[in-house]
Order: C-alpha cells, then structure tokens, then sequence
C-alpha cells in the first residue's frame, strides 16, 4: 500500500489531491526514456507528440483504463483511491469486468464472447518469451491446456466464459488459492506423493511465477 501511495504523490506534482490524464500521461512517457519537461511543455500547449506505435497503442489502452477508474460523477480526474483502482484493476469489480472484457476481445476469434481451448492456447505473438517468429512450446501448450481444463472452466463444458475467467482472475475468490494450489502441485509433483519437494519446486520455479494468461493481462496492462 504504501509503495501504491508513493505512486500516487509521484503523479500528483502540485498536490492537490487528483490526478488529471496529462500528469499521469507526462510520468509515463518519461519513464519510457522520453523528456520529461519537453513532453509537458508540448502537451500544455497542445502540440503533437511524436511517440513510437507501440508507446501510442499502450497509451490508448492506459486511456481507456484511466476513464473505467473514472467513478461517477466523471471529473476527467483520478483521486488517490480510483488512481489505485487504474493500478491494480483486478482489486475492483467493475474494472475487473473491463480486464476480463479487454483479454476475451484479444482472444475471441469469431466474437462470441467466449473462449474455446484453441483461441485460450493461442495468445497473440509476443506475449509469451520467446515466442515470436515460431511455434509454440509444446510444454507451454501443455500447461494452458491444463489451466484452461481443470482451472478456469469451471463447469468442464469446453467453453470459458466472461464469467468463469473474472472469477479465475479475482483475487478475492476465496476459491482462488485453493485451486492455485492444487494447480501447482498438479503440474510439479513429478513423484506423485502429493507433496512439493525442494528440488520439484525449484525445477518448475519459472511456472510458479503465474500463469501465462496473467502475465499477458500484466503486459497489456502495463502499470506505471
């Protein structure tokens, strides 16, 4: 909590309390390396910033994000409590809902709403290491395969719905650790004692860091 307050006084230069988009949008490009006092000036005088697309498309994402946190009425500017909604949107319900909406529009590939195992194994290119410019891992397909069987597909019916996957990614789902657990032990307990051992835990350490499909909520939405 306190790291997400510093957070908050970082963006909030004369410290009134709120946040507006152009303080939030002059902090994040200057922790992309861009200048800090040129990128205020040209967005105080309305002139075009020249941004990279992939800076551009993240922004439009973060932009979307930034009015969701927005609570009624709008004032086009965060407080410190609907700033930390913007940061951590799976710790609200109502920009849970956008995430899971954000994630399923990225994967659905007729539009239905809803995922099938092959749009859940098949996240786009680039969202998992290494993955660029060939196929995917065997070992990684295996592993979402499972996610997506024994975890987020609740009622086993081959379909994952926008439901089932906002309480997969609900933190406050009391189900959640639980299933976690079970989840880990399943794919690490090489000796099937069901019971993690040192040397299990540290062979499958990079799997234990989270899913992939929460590593690829985290890139696109990317915190500042």
């Amino acid at each position: 909590m306190k790291e997400n307050k510093n957070s908050f006084h970082a963006v909030d230069p004369d410290g009134d309390g709120y946040v507006t988009w152009n303080e939030y949008k002059v902090k994040f490009l200057a922790s992309k390396g861009f200048d800090e006092i040129e990128i205020a000036d040209k967005i105080k005088k309305n002139e075009e910033l020249k941004l990279d697309e992939d800076t551009q498309e993240v922004l439009e994402s973060l932009k979307d994000r930034w009015f969701q946190a927005d609570n009624p009425p709008a004032d086009q500017q965060l407080d410190e409590e609907e700033f930390l909604s913007f940061l951590h949107p799976e710790h609200s319900k109502g920009m849970l809902r956008y995430m899971v909406k954000e994630i399923v529009r990225d994967l659905d590939q007729d539009s239905d709403w809803k995922l099938t195992l092959s749009e859940f194994i098949s996240l786009p290119v680039g969202t998992v290491e290494n993955q660029q410019g060939q196929d995917i891992d065997d070992d990684w397909v295996k592993e979402r395969k499972k996610e997506f069987e024994d975890v987020i597909d609740s009622n086993h019916d081959g379909i994952v719905t926008m439901n089932e996957l906002e309480e997969y990614m609900d933190p406050m789902n009391e189900h959640n650790a639980l299933n976690e657990a079970k989840q880990m032990i399943a794919v690490a307990d090489e000796n099937q004692n069901h019971r993690l051992e040192l040397e299990e835990i540290l062979r499958y350490s990079e799997y234990f860091t989270g899913s992939k499909l929460m590593d690829y909520a985290r890139n696109v939405h990317e915190e500042f």
